[in-house]
């Protein structure tokens, strides 16, 4: 509970310290300065780690100077920046404004990169991982997306120096969307909904392969198809199990 603890007052800190950082000073000298003097303010805010000053210089450089010689690298930092201060919100916009506006970008494969950690982001619930609290049932929508969004940099971009990255990071979403879609299955059965949770196993042999969630797909398949009636396909799941998972304890009932 100690570590807890501290770890959520290490946040309430940090955001605190952040929503204390702007002044009325502050935004009248963004707002005169030149764009040499934003851009290096920027960079010298992001050196420091400072991502809500930098922010308020690449935003003042982005609205008053949009043409300006740093303009491209601008939208490049403010998504970094973004990133950095957890406003998945904000740096989903600015990337699907860049891919919009730069689609042929020498950095193009970063910017997919960055929407794929960008929505990973957004998928996770920092108090629910200070508590040890397991939500894998809450919606996967940004996990799908992250997910699209590494395999599309992939296969467009194969020799990028992230898919490297990116593909570990897929597995890891793959195991996330296969729990979630083990955690629907078993609702359905709850709900005595087997035809229901029968599909929705499947989808985990057939979308996540090899994933930890395997096993227990089967579990629910075999329970299902017993329920309905469905012996051989009840058998061939019992199949299946008993060659992946010879010691499972459905196989000796």
């Amino acid at each position: 509970m100690h570590k807890i603890a501290k770890g959520a007052a290490l946040v309430l800190l940090s955001l605190a310290l952040t929503a204390c950082s702007s002044s009325p000073e502050d935004d009248d000298v963004a707002n005169k300065a030149s764009p040499e003097v934003l851009y290096s303010q920027a960079r010298t805010s992001m050196e420091l780690g400072n991502y809500s000053k930098a922010v308020r210089s690449l935003e003042a450089l982005d609205s008053r100077f949009p043409f300006g010689p740093h303009k491209t690298q601008v939208q490049l930092d403010l998504i970094y920046a973004y990133y950095k201060m957890d406003d998945a919100a904000s740096g989903l916009a600015n990337i699907d404004r860049f891919i919009r506006l730069n689609p042929t970008h020498p950095n193009i494969d970063y910017v997919y990169y960055m929407r794929g950690l960008t929505n990973m982001q957004a998928d996770n619930y920092l108090f629910h991982d200070l508590m040890n609290i397991d939500r894998t049932d809450r919606d996967p929508k940004n996990a799908q997306d992250a997910f699209k969004d590494f395999d599309r940099l992939i296969k467009s971009y194969p020799n990028s120096k992230y898919s490297a990255d990116a593909q570990q990071r897929m597995q890891f979403l793959k195991n996330r969307l296969a729990k979630y879609s083990i955690k629907v299955a078993e609702y359905y059965i709850k709900m005595n909904a087997w035809s229901a949770a029968a599909v929705r196993a499947q989808t985990v042999m057939e979308k996540f392969p090899g994933t930890p969630s395997t096993e227990r797909a089967l579990e629910i398949m075999a329970e299902a198809y017993g329920e309905l009636g469905q012996e051989k396909l009840q058998q061939h799941v019992k199949t299946v199990m008993k060659a992946n998972f010879p010691n499972n304890e459905i196989l000796t009932n």
